[in-house]
């Protein structure tokens, strides 16, 4: 048997040593390209961090270890135009709690220390501690109103719902806001800017050592139109009655003074009020609406309207003289007049100042309602006025086909229209509208706006032509002045005033007594301030009941005008 030996062939050699050429150097080569990749990345991500996103970083960095521990600036000041204060702050003790100084050993007892003295629940503290967040550099407000001896009350700022609502407008814990009024209204310009201590904390939050200090931003000062002085004489003539008085410049819009009653100290807020306060303040009297921006049926001061549609409609010539009668009947209803007798032939002025209501009857029940609706659009009835202290403010009620139908799914009658020419039936209007409607009839035919805000741009007020005839005016001076020399409105035709115009009205409110009206400005033939008196179920007429009311206040008006131009 031979003994065969085989060997690799040169091709078979050459072959295997192709494949395995550097084989040991391919590990290295791809550990090579790998470390360059994420050397690459690495050193690519460190270069954007540093020169890209360097600036931002270092401020995030600062941010972790400068903190500012916040001072509260000082509220704006209130003046009215004369430069009185109206709102101010004043000095006070108050307690608070520095988180982030309070060790954790020590907390519940400071908690329970704090909650013997200012005799408020541990449960209570420990919640604004909790929502402040116990590692917090800001103070925490915990009482404020504090006598020498003891605490008063509870500190009353924004309370925690309004906070979360307000965060992201820079608010804090414990700030003060404007709650309603001409706080609320300006609370931009009257709250200021939050200053404070810089420190360096380290990684503890520990305080290092004081930077420096940012001051805090006072906030701005606000005039207002009102007078201080007729503001109190509006407030002594309305006494505790339930209405509203309203003094107005009918030229620009400016309010001179508003009243509102029953109202509230505000400053009662400043402490924690008891549950006897506050079901008082909730009690049927609520003292929290402003009655000078709520809606009620404008009664006959109304018919400054319902003569101006009937004689823009076209409907009625000026000279249009009409008989009077006891009622009118209309859809099988009788309407009565006021006196129950009616007056005779009467104008549109003559019927205006005895404020006849088969007149007006008459006149709504020819032109129809469209007119009649048109006009009471115009005059600004059925929307805001623009007046600064807008969420307070209804829009009142112009009805019409479409209400009615909507609100009552009925249809509208004559007899709607009937009552809508007295400011009656549907018809609603707030004090301030009405308020407007008197400026239109003593400045000519403008709209004003009005505000509380004291203009000292020297820009002229904003004001809106409505489209009335030099004749329609003329009625209604006659009219107005006439209700004032021997009608309804006598009680402001005294020899100490200027010629004085205006309107009474008396609305009925079945079950309850009557709401009454009363409007005057002066002097008639260049008028300079409107006074708006408005008992709510006051009882009695426009002329007996507010009229007085009324008078007092613009007494008070021309007598400060005449002891300032003395010398």
């Amino acid at each position: 048997m031979a003994l065969i030996t085989s060997f690799p062939s040169t091709s078979s050699r050459a072959k295997k040593s192709t494949r395995t050429v550097g084989r040991h150097y391919q590990s290295v080569i791809i550990m090579l390209l790998i470390s360059l990749f994420l050397l690459g990345g690495i050193g690519s991500r460190l270069a954007y961090l540093q020169l890209v996103q360097g600036p931002r970083n270092r401020e995030l960095a600062d941010n972790n270890r400068i903190l500012l521990l916040p001072k509260r600036p000082a509220r704006g000041t209130i003046y009215d135009r004369n430069g009185q204060i109206l709102a101010g702050s004043r000095l006070s003790h108050a307690v608070s709690i520095w988180p982030i100084a309070l060790p954790e050993e020590e907390r519940d007892a400071v908690v329970q220390k704090l909650s013997e003295i200012l005799d408020i629940p541990e449960a209570d503290l420990h919640a604004r501690l909790e929502q402040a967040g116990y590692e917090s550099t800001q103070s925490v407000p915990i009482a404020r109103g504090i006598s020498p001896a003891q605490v008063v009350a509870l500190a009353m700022g924004m309370n925690d719902e309004e906070l979360q609502s307000k965060l992201e407008d820079g608010y804090r814990l414990g700030d003060f806001i404007g709650q309603m009024g001409a706080e609320s209204a300006f609370e931009p310009q009257l709250r200021g800017g939050w200053g404070g201590q810089q420190v360096e904390v380290d990684s503890a939050g520990r305080v290092v050592r004081i930077l420096g200090q940012k001051p805090s931003e006072s906030g701005q000062d606000v005039q207002l139109t009102l007078d201080l002085e007729l503001q109190k004489v509006a407030e002594a003539a309305l006494g505790d009655r339930t209405g509203a008085i309203i003094d107005m410049d009918p030229r620009d819009g400016a309010i001179l003074a508003m009243v509102s009653r029953p109202t509230f100290d505000p400053n009662i807020f400043s402490t924690q009020i008891t549950d006897e306060q506050w079901q008082q303040l909730q009690g049927r009297t609520h003292p929290f609406l402003n009655r000078a921006l709520r809606a009620y049926p404008p009664a006959s001061t109304f018919k400054i309207v319902t003569t101006t549609a009937a004689i823009e409609s076209g409907t009625f010539s000026p000279s249009t003289v009409l008989a009077t009668y006891p009622y009118v009947q209309a859809g099988g209803i009788l309407f009565w007049d006021w006196n129950k007798a009616g007056f005779g032939p009467l104008s549109f002025a003559g019927a205006m100042a005895w404020s006849s209501d088969t007149f007006f009857y008459q006149v709504a029940m020819r032109m129809g309602e469209a007119p009649l609706i048109e006009w009471t659009r115009r005059y600004g009835f059925g929307s805001k006025t623009g007046f600064e202290l807008a969420p307070e403010e209804s829009e009142g009620l112009v009805p019409d086909h479409a209400w009615k139908k909507e609100a009552l799914d009925d249809i509208w009658y004559q007899g709607d229209t009937i009552n809508m020419s007295i400011g009656q039936g549907y018809m609603l209007g707030t004090p301030l509208q009405v308020t407007v409607m008197f400026a239109i009839a003593a400045n000519g035919g403008y709209k004003v706006t009005p505000h509380i805000l004291k203009d000292d741009t020297g820009a002229p007020p904003p004001k809106e032509d409505i489209g009335m005839s030099d004749e329609t005016i003329r009625i209604l001076e006659q009219g107005l002045r006439q209700v004032a020399t021997g009608c309804t409105g006598t009680v402001v035709n005294i020899a100490t005033l200027p010629p004085i115009s205006g309107k009474s009205g008396t609305a009925e409110a079945d079950p309850y007594e009557n709401h009454t009206w009363f409007g005057a400005f002066g002097p008639t033939d260049n008028p300079e301030i409107i006074v708006l008196s408005f008992g709510e179920h006051s009882g009695g007429g426009g002329g007996s009941t507010a009229g007085p009311l009324t008078r007092q206040v613009i007494e008070a008006y021309f007598n400060q005008k005449q002891v300032a131009q003395e010398p």
